[in-house]
């Protein structure tokens, strides 16, 4: 095993809990253990694109464990869309002696650095997202955060719609996946729970409603910002897209809320969690997968096992293939939410 390497490591996309944890476990093991040198770059793909570069000591990551959002920044840069983004970015690395790089990320992050693979780079991937929705690891860090930023929202939302009597939809973070809604509307009880991958009948939502209310609670429905009426389409904030061609979803929330008022002339009020999903504090599972994530991600480095990502398998910390991580989306089965339907209503 080479001792002595110079080791870049980035966050990139969408911040989330847990992201120093990462860097702190890479930094201690791989300083202490390894002797290797350990440079962080700053905001994304852009950091190694535009040289943006921070070393990353023993003392840097010392208190961060508990400390949420992430101490290199972050960016949604592409260098694949960059004008000579990756002769730019190879540069910047030869520059700066570096020998392989670990990227910390979801499907864009680590898409990008499954094909830098095939480019020459060296490369191990971290998953990191949110929404659970990277497949190829049984869970990712943040999630957990998430889930239980969602159910705490949910709880106290709850006893404002049982003064009022209203109808309050909760609408939560996951384009493509609604693992976050099925979750946390099923730890907080949630008497609809609405997600991309099930289209869903406003007026069967609506029936849920009335049943609630009939029994003299009030309803709180869950949504993920990426759910689809039947024959609908998603909700967009703007027409814009980043540089991974991803629009801004948003707004399903406050459109239902309004349909359901309409149509059953109950009062009803929308809530969006946005991006206090992913602020904060991690959560002790997430402190402790994103560690484990973290030590195994720089053994691979040091093993020369480059373009692998590693994983969680049941209890296990495995490498796979980036090209298995970034294949497809993991979204929720629909034999699972059909059994989160039958507590419904």
């Amino acid at each position: 095993m080479p001792a002595g390497m110079r080791v870049g490591v980035l966050t990139g996309g969408g911040d989330c809990p847990g992201l120093n944890a990462v860097l702190r476990a890479v930094t201690r093991k791989g300083i202490s253990v390894h002797q290797h040198e350990i440079l962080g770059f700053r905001n994304g793909w852009r950091g190694p694109v535009e040289g943006l570069t921070t070393p990353l000591t023993l003392d840097k990551v010392e208190e961060v464990l508990n400390r949420g959002g992430t101490i290199l920044g972050s960016s949604r840069t592409n260098p694949y869309k960059v004008d000579e983004g990756i002769a730019k970015l190879k540069a910047t690395l030869e520059a700066n002696r570096v020998d392989a790089l670990i990227a910390i990320g979801g499907e864009d992050t680590l898409g990008v650095a499954e094909q830098l693979t095939h480019d020459g780079v060296p490369v191990v991937g971290v998953p990191k997202t949110i929404d659970n929705d990277l497949d190829a690891t049984d869970y990712t860090f943040g999630f957990d955060t998430a889930v239980h930023i969602a159910t705490d929202a949910i709880d106290r939302l709850r006893t404002t719609a049982e003064s009022h009597h209203r109808a309050l939809v909760v609408e939560v973070m996951g384009r493509h996946a609604g693992w976050i809604a099925l979750h946390s509307g099923l730890a907080g009880g949630a008497n609809v729970i609405l997600v991309p991958e099930q289209p869903f009948s406003v007026e069967k939502v609506c029936t849920w409603v009335e049943q609630r209310f009939e029994r003299q609670y009030a309803p709180i429905i869950v949504v993920a910002e990426g759910a689809v009426p039947e024959g609908g389409k998603e909700l967009l904030l703007t027409g814009e897209k980043d540089a991974f061609g991803h629009v801004r979803l948003g707004g399903v929330g406050t459109w239902l809320a309004e349909e359901i008022a309409a149509r059953t002339g109950k009062e009803s009020r929308a809530v969006v969690l946005g991006h206090v999903q992913r602020g904060g504090t991690p959560t002790a599972y997430d402190r402790v997968l994103a560690t484990r994530f973290g030590l195994h991600a720089i053994d691979a480095i040091t093993e020369g096992d480059y373009g692998k990502m590693v994983a969680l398998r049941g209890t296990d910390i495995v490498r796979v293939p980036l090209s298995d991580a970034t294949a497809s989306l993991k979204t929720v089965p629909l034999e699972r939410y059909a059994e989160a339907e039958v507590l419904f209503g």
